[in-house]
């Protein structure tokens, strides 16, 4: 082999190492939950899992948004605990749920239960979109927080129940992002938009880069998911047992 096809290939390889390390660098500096949040499950290997001390109705899958640590969703997980779901929010490969849209399959198997929903927020709510796309028939339901599936993800010609929440302040998943990706949302999709909110908090980890200032506190936009989540849940699973 000549020297310069030599010299060419290891220049290759050592900026294809540079590169790598410089994901790796910037995927670890990530978003992490606010010191105002409590009761925070310990991780049971990549799972913070949020399981109701009495009767469980279904189970809640919630992908994480991008470089955002699972335990600044813990208000949520509570939440829906207490509302009877058991409630699963998984930590991903370099914090990117994309490059593990299949971890749902992880927690399906450990907790056999009849119904299972997944959402996911930012870019864990395509990671979402992605797994019920393949996995429709094991689920009951899709939810959307500031997100969207992308165009290989196409639920429009179907019934499979959808909530997409989205913020009226939000500077990353905006507004006009939400009106184009809606055709790929089921005939029963349901949309809900948060007045005064904003990206970073459908999370509870402080300011992001690229957002915009929430119109409200975060405590009043988290009850708001939770409230709107919670009343679809329901929906879906009174629905489903013919109540």
């Amino acid at each position: 082999m000549k020297k310069w096809l030599l010299y060419i290939l290891a220049g290759m390889f050592t900026l294809a190492l540079l590169a790598f390390g410089a994901f790796y660098i910037w995927a670890e500096q990530t978003y992490e939950a606010s010191d105002q949040l409590s009761d925070i499950p310990d991780r049971q290997g990549d799972w913070l899992i949020f399981e109701p001390d009495g009767e469980t109705k279904a189970g809640v899958v919630l992908y994480p948004g991008a470089k955002v640590e699972p335990e600044a969703y813990s208000y949520i997980g509570n939440h829906l605990q207490e509302q009877g779901y058991l409630t699963a929010i998984p930590s991903m490969r370099f914090n990117f749920p994309i490059l593990e849209a299949q971890k749902a399959d992880d927690i399906l198997e450990r907790y056999p239960l009849d119904e299972w929903f997944i959402g996911g927020h930012s870019l864990g709510g395509v990671a979402a979109a992605a797994y019920a796309g393949e996995n429709q028939k094991q689920l009951s339901g899709l939810f959307f927080l500031a997100s969207y599936p992308s165009d290989q993800d196409d639920f429009s010609d179907t019934d499979f129940p959808v909530l997409s929440i989205y913020g009226e302040k939000d500077g990353l998943t905006t507004l006009s992002d939400i009106e184009e990706k809606k055709y790929l949302l089921s005939n029963t999709a349901v949309l809900y938009e948060i007045k005064g909110g904003n990206h970073a908090q459908f999370g509870w980890y402080g300011k992001q880069k690229g957002d915009h200032p929430a119109d409200i506190p975060v405590q009043e936009q988290q009850d708001i998911i939770v409230e709107e989540l919670t009343t679809w849940l329901e929906a879906s699973w009174n629905k489903g047992h013919g109540l």
